[in-house]
């Protein structure tokens, strides 16, 4: 697993575990494929924005391999 904090790791069609805003405080992970990227910066502390297929938008915490 790749911390979601590069925005060239991250690409549509990925599997990642993203934090939706209202799950910041729990830290509780919701798994789902890229769709967009949101965040336009090379690089981002708390991690990429992304929108998954289902509409769902957080920040990558982690992406899956394989």
């Amino acid at each position: 697993m790749t911390n979601g904090q590069q925005r060239a790791a991250i690409r549509p069609g990925l599997t990642v575990d993203i934090v939706l805003k209202q799950d910041q405080r729990t830290g509780k992970l919701t798994r789902g494929v890229v769709k967009d990227l949101l965040t336009k910066s090379p690089n981002h502390p708390h991690g990429i924005k992304v929108r998954l297929t289902d509409g769902q938008v957080g920040r990558v915490k982690a992406i899956i391999e394989g």
